[in-house]
């Protein structure tokens, strides 16, 4: 192993591979290696200027046990930046400290002694670089497990696990499923995955390896803090910080799959009008369009819509309208952005991507040239007519089959870059939005990648079921995503999915769901009612069978018992709207998310790290959902200081579990009355 310094970065050399350590930011070091001459020369999700920082560099030599079974003085380097140190060994071996103490060091046990001066036949080094013939490497990496180290963060998954040790997590972007891949470690370390290749982790008892499926540099960001709090500020420092949410988009959002006509949305908007019931945003979703890719309006179901816009707009309401990243071969725009090199390509075969009502493939949001095209389609579409924000739906973007070696994009093969998609295709829109002095640009998005923050985006769950196992899953999920930096998230309330409005027991769910939704950043109601009995209307040939519209889905659709209580929580989210101010600006300001696990506000009460089933919604509420049907009660436990239920104002002591009341009309949630402020 050869050591220099360059610059201010730590460089060693070994065998072909060069790696390279380097202050990035306060108490953070970024770590890349490469087989090849040089780095591809991608920042990736670190895009943000970093403060200047000089690190300690020291060269030395250390006592390494060899394979003769003799102590020898081999070189070895370590560079320091702030409480972060890495040591690197005459293998490359990598160890961590934290203020001197060891976080985390990679994997090794191969012959020649290791980092532990212990030698193994096994023959696992903790760099591996697997060549393909077409140049990029596959890629993994492996660190030493922590015993009673727990995991959070890495975006959304659909599983019950808050606490990821453990678990093994697809590093892929899909419908419900939102990588980030930024971890937090219960050790007081953080850690960006900076890499958008498809690949996987597995948090292991007895191993954790990191897997990039193609890709010609390893690159990763790791920083520490003394919490979760310090963490986050660190790693949205380097990757960026959400805007301002304007103050016109914190209220109620209507939607439903799907209104059929202009006089629809309008019906809808006018009754909420008339019962005193502000809407912030109504959503027009789906098949609006003519086909897939034409990004218009329909002018038969839609002969007006300038007219239906400015009458919204006179009540108040914003709008938004659903685009899709999918292009039908039917478009009107299909052979040009074909031509021109705008869509997704495959490698073989036919050139189709997805195909659901149509045959289509999606457009390639890396090429700059792309994201010119659609948003000039949409501006002229849309946004000229008044259109305030822009759902960006499928933007994982969804697939027919997830044959990632098939597809290629502008900036490389998808299996080196698809999970960064979902970024570029809301800067399609944010962007130009920003360009054109729109600096309160918020678009609504199914999935996002480290970074995706700073674009405007409103990030939502995904198409879940409407059962309560999800019900369950998302509150994990909401907590683990803004612990991965996305503070602007929400689910669809109700779920989207298998929802029969004349089913008790799904009324009963949609009231706790709503319930929930007051103490979400935003508060959408959505979904795809069943039974299917609405026709479409629609006389079109989609190509795809018979398009359905789903049951309605406003707050009086489900009788007077639902309605009410439904009303008095949208009253509950009104009063809200000064603190929700205070929240959003933490969250713009230091990259505190909205959804707090316990532990972000009470790091040093050890109970607070295992609880997944309450959380704060920033500093003050402790939010109690109850996800059981059938449940009238449940036990919520309160952190030492001082509560206030406000439902009855009743102040209760902290550090204590209690048993809270819970009447199908309300969650348990507590206010927090004591200024003192832990960790």
């Amino acid at each position: 192993m050869r050591f220099v310094q360059e610059n201010g970065a730590l460089i060693c050399k070994r065998q072909g591979e060069t790696l390279r350590i380097e202050p990035w930011g306060k108490d953070a070091l970024r770590v890349r290696a490469t087989m090849f001459p040089d780095f591809c020369g991608q920042d990736w999700a670190l895009t943000e200027p970093v403060e200047s920082v000089s690190a300690q560099i020291e060269l030395f030599d250390q006592e390494q046990r060899e394979g003769d079974g003799e102590m020898h003085r081999t070189p070895a380097a370590r560079i320091t930046n702030g409480r972060l140190t890495a040591e690197v060994n005459y293998g490359g071996v990598v160890t961590f400290y934290r203020d001197g103490a060891k976080i985390l060091r990679e994997y090794f046990r191969n012959y020649g002694g290791s980092i532990t001066k212990e030698s193994h036949c096994l023959k696992i080094v903790n760099r591996e670089w697997m060549p393909y013939t077409a140049g990029d490497y596959r890629l993994t990496v492996r660190f030493e497990p922590n015993d009673g180290e727990m995991i959070f963060g890495m975006g959304q998954y659909q599983q019950p696990y808050m606490d990821l040790k453990g678990c093994v997590l697809e590093l892929t972007q899909k419908n419900s499923q939102t990588t980030v891949p930024f971890m937090v470690s219960s050790l007081g370390y953080g850690l960006l995955w900076n890499n958008p290749a498809v690949g996987k982790v597995s948090f292991g008892k007895n191993l954790t390896e990191w897997e990039a499926a193609a890709c010609k540099d390893m690159d990763y960001w790791i920083t520490a803090a003394d919490d979760p709090k310090g963490l986050l500020r660190n790693y949205t420092r380097a990757t960026g910080r959400a805007p301002m949410m304007r103050e016109d988009a914190m209220g109620f959002w209507q939607c439903k799959l799907r209104y059929r006509t202009q006089e629809e949305v309008l019906n809808v908007a006018r009754k909420y009008n008339e019962l005193g019931i502000q809407l912030d945003v109504i959503v027009i979703d789906f098949f609006h369009w003519t086909v897939q890719g034409d990004w218009k309006f329909d002018e038969k179901y839609w002969p007006d819509p300038k007219a239906m816009i400015e009458e919204l707009h006179s009540m108040g309401i914003k709008v938004m309208v659903s685009v899709w990243p999918s292009v039908d071969r039917r478009s009107e725009n299909f052979y040009e952005m074909a031509e021109r090199g705008l869509l997704m390509r495959t490698e073989r075969g036919a050139m189709q991507t997805y195909d659901f009502q149509g045959d289509c493939v999606q457009i390639d949001p890396t090429n700059p040239e792309t994201r010119r095209y659609v948003w000039e389609k949409c501006k002229e579409h849309y946004y000229d007519l008044g259109i305030d924000f822009f759902w960006l739906d499928n933007s994982e973007p969804d697939l027919t089959k997830y044959d990632f070696d098939n597809f290629r994009y502008y900036i490389g093969p998808a299996l080196e870059c698809s999970n960064i998609y979902p970024q570029w295709y809301s800067r399609t829109f944010f962007d130009h939005e920003i360009a054109l002095g729109n600096a309160k640009a918020v678009n609504l998005l199914r999935s996002g990648w480290a970074g995706s923050q700073k674009y405007g985006n409103v990030l939502w769950s995904g198409d879940v079921p409407s059962t309560w196992e999800s019900l369950r899953d998302q509150v994990q999920a909401g907590l683990n995503i803004g612990l991965a930096g996305i503070p602007w998230w929400n689910t669809d309330i109700g779920g989207f999915m298998e929802g029969n409005v004349f089913d008790p027991d799904f009324k009963e769910l949609l009231i706790r769901w709503y319930e929930w939704a007051v103490f979400q950043p935003v508060m959408r109601l959505h979904g795809d009612r069943e039974p299917f009995t609405i026709p479409a209307l629609d006389d079109r040939d989609w190509g795809g069978g018979y398009l359905h519209t789903g049951q309605d889905n406003e707050m009086w659709s489900y009788g007077q018992d639902v309605y009410e209580i439904m009303r008095k929580h949208y009253e509950l989210r009104k009063s809200l709207k000064p603190y929700l101010k205070q929240i959003f600006t933490e969250a713009h300001e230091n990259g505190s998310p909205l959804l707090r696990a316990m532990f972000y506000e009470f790091p040093k009460d050890e109970k607070c790290w295992t609880l997944s089933d309450q959380y704060m919604f920033g500093p003050d509420y402790l939010v109690a959902p109850i996800l059981q049907s059938g449940a009238r009660a449940r036990d919520v436990y309160l952190p030492k200081g001082l509560w206030q239920d406000i439902r009855n104002g009743k102040v209760l002591e902290g550090g204590f579990t209690v048993r809270a009341e819970a009447p199908l009309d309300s969650i348990p949630v507590f206010r927090r009355i004591e200024e003192k402020r832990q960790g």
